[in-house]
C-alpha cells in the first residue's frame, strides 16, 4: 500500500501493472507508475515531464513542484520515493505464500540463482531476480515480479554499507536462506568482517533454513 498526498489530474484510468525507476526502460507508459527516486548521481524528478511525453502518466514523488498542477498526470507525495517503492513490494509480496530462496553473499549470488533455477525449473514454477538483480532498488522490483502462478521465488540479495539488510528482509522475507560466503567486497563500509556478516545475516531472521558453508567460520559461529 502507498501512504501520501494525492494530486489526481489525469482523468484516464488504467491497472498499474509496471513499476519504473529508471526512464530508459518503458515497456508499457500507460500502466507503469514511475517512482521519482533520488539518488547519489541522479534524481527521477528531472525525468518526469519526458516520461509524460512517452505516455507516463502515474509518477510517486518526494518533492511536488507547482508545474506538475499544470501536467496530465497523477502524483503520490511521499517522505521518501525508494523507501515507498520498498513499501509497496513489501505489501505485494505478503499476498504470497510461496517458498521464497534469499541468497546473499560477496560472490556468487547470481550463478546460486540460476544454477538453482535450472536444476528446478522443471518441478517448479519459478520466479527470479533478473539479471543481477540485488540492489535496494532492484530487489524491490524482484518482488513485485511475484504472482498467483509462481511456486517458487529466487530472489538475490546485496548491501554495501550497515543498515541496508533489514530493510531488504521486511520485503524480500525468505523462507529458505543461502548465504554463499564472504569476501572483501565493500569492506571499506564495514568496521571488520562480523560486522558485515552480521548486516548480510538480517534477511535470513526468519528463516526456517539457512544454507551456508563450514569453512567461512566467521559465519559458522553464528
Amino acid at each position: 500500500m502507498l501512504t501520501g498526498n494525492y494530486f489526481l489530474q489525469d482523468s484516464a484510468h488504467a491497472e498499474i501493472e509496471l513499476l519504473l525507476t529508471d526512464s530508459r526502460t518503458i515497456l508499457d507508459a500507460e500502466s507503469s507508475l514511475f517512482f521519482a527516486i533520488k539518488g547519489d548521481r541522479n534524481d527521477g524528478h528531472r525525468f518526469i515531464e519526458e516520461l509524460i511525453s512517452t505516455g507516463v502518466r502515474n509518477f510517486v514523488v518526494s518533492s511536488f513542484n507547482e508545474r506538475y498542477k499544470s501536467l496530465p498526470a497523477n502524483f503520490i507525495l511521499v517522505s521518501d520515493a525508494l523507501e515507498a517503492l520498498q513499501s509497496l513490494c513489501s505489501y505485494h509480496r505478503k499476498k504470497f505464500l510461496i517458498p521464497v530462496i534469499g541468497i546473499t553473499g560477496s560472490n556468487g549470488k547470481t550463478v546460486v540463482k540460476e544454477w538453482l533455477y535450472q536444476l528446478l525449473r522443471e518441478d517448479k514454477i519459478i520466479v527470479r531476480s533478473p539479471k543481477s538483480y540485488n540492489s535496494q532498488i532492484e530487489y524491490p522490483l524482484s518482488v513485485w515480479q511475484i504472482n498467483s502462478e509462481h511456486q517458487l521465488a529466487l530472489i538475490e540479495a546485496g548491501i554495501s554499507q550497515p543498515g541496508e539488510m533489514e530493510k531488504l528482509e521486511k520485503v524480500v522475507q525468505p523462507s529458505v536462506g543461502i548465504f554463499t560466503n564472504i569476501g572483501q567486497a565493500h569492506d571499506e563500509n564495514f568496521k571488520n568482517p562480523k560486522e558485515k556478516v552480521d548486516e548480510k545475516l538480517h534477511l535470513f531472521a526468519n528463516v526456517g533454513t539457512l544454507i551456508y558453508c563450514k569453512d567461512y567460520l566467521t559465519i559458522r559461529r553464528k
